[in-house]
């Protein structure tokens, strides 16, 4: 792949030092829940109280209601499931369409193996794909009133058990093509609606995945880089994207990219107007707390030595997909830490500095109060 110039040389040091600058880390100077979610790409939001201090603890002004009336009063902001599968995420609205036309470019629900694992055909794939964007109309409607919608006008009542079992197994592949996402709760209830009618300015058709794709390599690089493309199919597919689709968006964004060295050895791409802030990155000394199912964790392999130390893996990477909160000092997890009656418990398993640590167990305590009130 033919970029611009390199390789430069750059340490992990720097990487992370700079990791933690664009993504707010550093400064805590984003401003707002939109402009962190655009520039992470994405925040994930399986656990809502997450979601909202990953957004707080970057944010200038942190604002515990700031992320619902993105979501529900603004619509800037849209929760549906994406990445990896079909992981819950808020992304900008006006970033959605990339999402998912990059995503449609892997049917995996086309797939024989993947509709026998969740007992269904494809004849009634087909069906789900059709009807619950009818069903749905311009409507936010409850999952239970979706299901009974579907099962009437697909006249399918075996549909129903795999339709309200799970997490939305059925359901993700429209969300993916743009065909579904979350309404505003209702008495307590989630709610799904249709993008086309409730996302301001919701295009006609979506972009064409070369040129969605590409811009979301550019918006990936310009957090979580300088990266592979194997990293990005990482965050974004979980590693199962159709190899001839990644290699063409990245020989289209070659022009801007630079080839750079690690102190390791490792051979990664960075954007080249990036190149003089990386280069300039001095070591973090600080301390910083995030939350569970963090970007700046989820933005990178968790093989990532020079991130994820081996022996802290287990602790942070657990069962059933579960990211842990951790804490981070010189760009590296150091260990990991939990809210436990009102207080932060931590389980620190390397040396770190006790001022700076002080500083961020006492931020977060101010941020747990603030949004638990």
């Amino acid at each position: 792949m033919a970029c611009r110039k390199g390789p430069v040389k750059v340490t992990w040091s720097q990487i992370l030092a700079w990791r933690l600058s664009r993504q707010f880390v550093s400064a805590a100077d984003g401003a707002g829940a939109v402009a962190v979610a655009r520039r992470l790409c994405g925040v994930q939001a399986q656990v809502a109280s997450s979601a909202r201090l990953a957004v707080a603890v970057r944010s200038a002004r942190p604002d515990p209601a700031e992320v619902d009336e993105a979501l529900w009063a603004g619509r800037t902001l849209v929760k549906t499931w994406l990445m990896r599968g079909g992981t819950l995420h808020l992304v900008p609205s006006d970033q959605l369409a990339d999402y998912c036309s990059a995503l449609s470019t892997l049917r995996f629900w086309e797939k024989g193996s993947w509709q026998r694992g969740h007992g269904v055909t494809a004849a009634e794939i087909a069906a789900i794909m059709e009807m619950v964007p009818a069903a749905l109309g311009d409507r936010a409607l409850t999952r239970e009133e979706l299901v009974d919608a579907v099962v009437a006008g697909t006249g399918d009542e075996h549909l129903r058990v795999p339709l309200t079992s799970g997490w939305g197994a059925l359901l993700k592949p429209l969300s993916r093509l743009g065909e579904l996402c979350y309404g505003p709760p209702r008495e307590g209830k989630v709610t799904f609606t249709t993008p086309r009618s409730w996302v301001p300015g919701w295009p006609g058709e979506l972009p064409p995945p070369e040129e969605a794709g590409v811009r979301l390599v550019r918006a990936f690089l310009g957090a979580h880089g300088p990266a592979t493309p194997e990293m990005f199919d990482g965050w974004l597919f979980g590693g199962v994207a159709r190899k001839a689709v990644l290699k063409g968006w990245f020989r289209e964004l070659a022009p801007e990219l630079t080839e750079v060295e690690t102190d390791d050895g490792t051979t990664l791409l960075a954007l080249t107007e990036h190149l003089d802030s990386l280069m300039a990155a001095e070591p973090s000394a600080e301390v910083h707390l995030l939350p569970g199912f963090d970007q700046y964790i989820l933005g990178a392999p968790r093989d990532l030595a020079p991130l994820l130390p081996p022996e802290l893996k287990a602790k942070v990477s657990r069962q059933a997909g579960w990211i842990s909160p951790v804490v981070v000092h010189e760009g590296r997890v150091a260990g990991v830490w939990e809210a436990k009656g009102g207080d932060v418990v931590l389980d620190v398993a390397a040396s770190v500095p006790q001022a700076p640590l002080d500083r961020a167990v006492a931020r977060m305590r101010e941020l747990l109060d603030a949004f638990s009130a």
